[in-house]
């Protein structure tokens, strides 16, 4: 997938407090990831002062790395944001990969665990 293009990536379901900061800011803010694609992610943030096209820094750990994500927001909501990464690098697009993939397998080892639960109960 291009991250230039406009097409939307497919989107997977999470719930993941991240600190996250405006561009050159000082102070970290707590957000929740509430999905994320290669693309971008939506923002959960109390915060409502940010508005489209603000630049935002996100701290991403993920299997003992850390990078800082840049990112823009694309839209505001009543809840959040809609972000747009914008990744430096290709270490960056990999980190981002990497998380989508953990929580895919996540969510596939619960699935495997209730049906094995289930198969045992019925």
């Amino acid at each position: 997938m291009d991250l230039n293009s406009t097409e939307v990536a497919p989107r997977v379901v999470l719930s993941l407090p991240i600190l996250f900061r405006k561009t050159y800011g000082r102070r970290d803010e707590n957000g929740l990831l509430k999905n994320i694609s290669l693309t971008g992610a939506l923002l959960e943030s109390t915060n409502q002062n940010y508005m489209p096209n603000d630049k935002l820094i996100f701290q991403m750990h993920v299997s003992g790395r850390e990078r800082n994500i840049n990112a823009k927001i694309i839209w505001k909501g009543t809840n959040g944001y809609g972000v747009q990464f914008l990744p430096f690098n290709k270490a960056d697009v990999q980190l981002i990969d990497d998380l989508i993939y953990f929580v895919n397998v996540k969510k596939e080892s619960k699935k495997d665990l209730l049906s094995s639960i289930f198969k045992k109960v019925s």
